[in-house]
């Protein structure tokens, strides 16, 4: 009978850069799937180590968010991250997101991403969240029926533009906005005092 060693969960620190750096561009790499490969892979860039450093220290000094890896014989194969939110900006509904659940794809069907889910769902229950949100990348078909099969449903979609795409595409708009709003708001006062002067 083979033994398997016991996977081991743990805060993530800010000396694991560079193995959770590895971990995703092994599972950015590691896929059967086209669409999902060609998501994974033009979406991820892999950061130096000190870069990888600094978003860890910026995530890890984020209250109420938690990121959680799992060891195998002391080899980082698995990581989350838990953020305590509310379910609107104006409600008191806790929920929890759980976003970029990894497991090395060397360590797959070992229930690792089971695992780090069930101290997610622990973690939410510690601060009474109600709801646990999910986000997986679009294309990330096997995730996806990972998720749906153990019960969550689909409650939104999440959209993303480089910031400098959206300035370029809403300015415009709101600049024509605002001069249509004034167009209109000099038009109302011309038939006003138009008005005014006929009944003088």
């Amino acid at each position: 009978m083979s033994h398997r060693s016991p996977v081991v969960l743990r805060d993530a620190a800010r000396e694991d850069a560079a193995a959770l750096a590895a971990l995703w561009s092994e599972c950015a790499a590691a896929t059967d799937d086209e669409d999902e490969a060609f998501a994974q892979q033009s979406q991820w860039r892999e950061p130096s180590v000190p870069e990888a450093m600094e978003a860890l220290e910026i995530h890890l000094g984020h209250p109420g968010k938690r990121i959680i890896v799992a060891l195998v014989d002391d080899e980082l194969v698995g990581a989350t991250v838990c953020d305590l939110s509310t379910m609107t900006p104006v409600t008191m509904t806790r929920i929890l997101r759980v976003t970029d659940i990894q497991v090395s794809p060397r360590f797959r069907r070992r229930s690792i991403a089971l695992t780090l889910l069930s101290a997610a769902a622990s973690y939410g229950e510690e601060h009474d969240c109600e709801v646990v949100v999910a986000a997986i990348p679009t294309r990330a078909r096997e995730p996806h029926r990972y998720f749906t099969k153990i019960g969550f449903g689909q409650v939104a979609v999440v959209r993303a533009i480089q910031a400098s795409k959206l300035r370029s595409h809403v300015s415009g708009k709101v600049t024509h906005s605002r001069d249509t709003g004034r167009l209109i708001a000099m038009r109302r006062t011309l038939r006003r005092r138009a008005g005014e002067r006929l009944e003088g």
